[in-house]
Protein backbone atom coordinates (compact mmCIF):
# COMPACT_ATOMS: atom_id res chain seq x y z
CA UNK A 1 0.00 0.00 0.00
CA UNK A 2 1.45 3.14 -0.64
CA UNK A 3 1.43 6.15 1.55
CA UNK A 4 -1.70 8.54 -0.64
CA UNK A 5 -3.58 5.18 0.01
CA UNK A 6 -2.83 4.36 3.36
CA UNK A 7 -3.57 8.60 4.26
CA UNK A 8 -6.68 8.43 2.56
CA UNK A 9 -7.66 5.30 4.57
CA UNK A 10 -6.92 6.86 7.62
CA UNK A 11 -8.63 10.09 6.95
CA UNK A 12 -11.74 7.87 5.54
CA UNK A 13 -11.36 5.99 9.16
CA UNK A 14 -11.78 9.50 10.99
CA UNK A 15 -8.14 8.48 12.86
CA UNK A 16 -6.32 11.81 11.46
CA UNK A 17 -7.36 14.94 10.13
CA UNK A 18 -5.16 17.25 7.88
CA UNK A 19 -3.20 19.85 10.51
CA UNK A 20 -1.87 23.72 9.47
CA UNK A 21 1.81 23.32 9.75
CA UNK A 22 2.93 25.02 12.69
CA UNK A 23 7.08 25.17 12.76
CA UNK A 24 7.32 26.35 16.48
CA UNK A 25 4.96 23.53 17.48
CA UNK A 26 6.91 21.22 15.61
CA UNK A 27 9.92 22.26 17.20
CA UNK A 28 8.10 22.59 20.88
CA UNK A 29 7.63 18.99 20.57
CA UNK A 30 11.34 17.94 19.66
CA UNK A 31 12.42 19.95 22.03
CA UNK A 32 9.92 18.17 24.87
CA UNK A 33 10.97 14.79 23.27
CA UNK A 34 14.48 15.60 24.23
CA UNK A 35 13.72 16.32 27.97
CA UNK A 36 11.57 13.44 28.28
CA UNK A 37 14.72 11.44 27.17
CA UNK A 38 17.22 13.60 30.14
CA UNK A 39 13.77 12.71 32.31
CA UNK A 40 14.01 8.85 31.68
CA UNK A 41 17.59 8.56 32.39
CA UNK A 42 17.70 10.75 35.56
CA UNK A 43 14.95 8.62 36.92
CA UNK A 44 16.28 5.20 35.67
CA UNK A 45 17.83 4.55 39.52
CA UNK A 46 14.41 5.21 40.86
CA UNK A 47 11.49 3.84 39.26
CA UNK A 48 11.97 1.92 35.80
CA UNK A 49 8.33 2.38 35.16
CA UNK A 50 8.68 6.23 34.67
CA UNK A 51 11.51 5.65 32.88
CA UNK A 52 9.72 3.47 30.69
CA UNK A 53 7.05 5.78 30.38
CA UNK A 54 9.30 8.93 29.67
CA UNK A 55 11.04 7.19 27.01
CA UNK A 56 8.06 6.20 25.57
CA UNK A 57 6.28 10.04 25.66
CA UNK A 58 9.49 11.11 23.98
CA UNK A 59 8.85 8.48 20.93
CA UNK A 60 5.36 9.48 20.83
CA UNK A 61 6.22 13.43 20.60
CA UNK A 62 8.55 12.57 17.88
CA UNK A 63 5.60 11.24 16.44
CA UNK A 64 3.45 13.49 16.34
CA UNK A 65 6.13 16.09 14.99
CA UNK A 66 6.31 14.03 11.63
CA UNK A 67 2.66 13.67 11.43
CA UNK A 68 2.31 17.56 12.02
CA UNK A 69 5.16 18.34 9.66
CA UNK A 70 3.48 16.22 6.82
CA UNK A 71 -0.03 18.51 7.64
CA UNK A 72 -1.57 15.91 9.92
CA UNK A 73 -2.85 15.07 13.23
CA UNK A 74 -4.23 11.95 15.02
CA UNK A 75 -7.97 11.88 16.15
CA UNK A 76 -9.63 10.06 18.84
CA UNK A 77 -9.43 6.69 19.30
CA UNK A 78 -6.26 4.38 18.86
CA UNK A 79 -4.32 8.00 18.57
CA UNK A 80 -1.34 5.91 19.78
CA UNK A 81 -1.39 3.26 17.41
CA UNK A 82 -2.42 5.51 14.46
CA UNK A 83 0.50 7.75 15.42
CA UNK A 84 3.12 5.07 14.91
CA UNK A 85 1.63 3.57 11.76
CA UNK A 86 1.87 6.79 9.87
CA UNK A 87 4.84 7.91 11.06
CA UNK A 88 6.63 4.65 9.75
CA UNK A 89 5.05 5.25 6.74
CA UNK A 90 6.22 8.47 6.27
CA UNK A 91 10.00 7.59 7.44
CA UNK A 92 9.84 5.03 5.24
CA UNK A 93 11.68 1.25 5.16
CA UNK A 94 14.94 2.77 6.43
CA UNK A 95 12.93 3.33 9.87
CA UNK A 96 11.42 -0.25 9.93
CA UNK A 97 12.82 -1.89 12.95
CA UNK A 98 12.26 1.31 14.88
CA UNK A 99 8.81 1.51 14.38
CA UNK A 100 8.31 -1.56 14.91
CA UNK A 101 10.57 -1.17 18.57
CA UNK A 102 8.11 1.66 19.52
CA UNK A 103 4.99 -0.02 18.80
CA UNK A 104 6.46 -2.89 21.37
CA UNK A 105 6.98 -0.20 23.38
CA UNK A 106 3.44 1.04 22.84
CA UNK A 107 1.94 -2.44 23.72
CA UNK A 108 3.79 -2.77 26.77
CA UNK A 109 3.12 0.43 28.25
CA UNK A 110 -0.12 -0.17 27.95
CA UNK A 111 -0.05 -3.56 29.33
CA UNK A 112 1.50 -2.11 32.48
CA UNK A 113 -0.40 0.81 32.89
CA UNK A 114 -3.56 -1.03 33.32
CA UNK A 115 -1.82 -4.08 34.75
CA UNK A 116 0.17 -3.28 38.25
CA UNK A 117 1.76 -6.65 38.20
CA UNK A 118 3.03 -6.76 35.11
CA UNK A 119 6.65 -5.10 35.78
CA UNK A 120 8.86 -3.27 33.58
CA UNK A 121 12.68 -4.39 34.46
CA UNK A 122 15.81 -1.96 34.86
CA UNK A 123 17.27 -3.55 31.81
CA UNK A 124 14.30 -3.00 30.16
CA UNK A 125 13.87 0.03 30.71
CA UNK A 126 17.74 0.56 30.27
CA UNK A 127 17.54 -0.74 26.88
CA UNK A 128 14.22 2.02 25.85
CA UNK A 129 15.96 4.96 26.99
CA UNK A 130 19.29 3.81 24.99
CA UNK A 131 17.75 3.12 21.53
CA UNK A 132 15.35 6.17 22.18
CA UNK A 133 18.62 7.86 21.40
CA UNK A 134 17.58 7.26 18.00
CA UNK A 135 15.11 10.38 18.06
CA UNK A 136 17.86 12.34 17.76
CA UNK A 137 18.62 10.80 14.61
CA UNK A 138 14.75 11.11 13.40
CA UNK A 139 14.71 14.75 14.88
CA UNK A 140 18.10 15.33 12.04
CA UNK A 141 15.69 13.52 9.60
CA UNK A 142 13.30 16.22 9.87
CA UNK A 143 15.01 19.28 9.83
Amino acid sequence: MSYEEKIKILLNQGLIKRQKIDYPHIEALLFRAKKDLFVARSTLEIDEEATYNYAYLAMLRCGRAILFLKGYRSTDGQQHKTIIELSGEILGKGFKNLIKKFDRMRRKRNQFTYDPFLPVSKIEAETEVDSRGQIFIIDSYIF
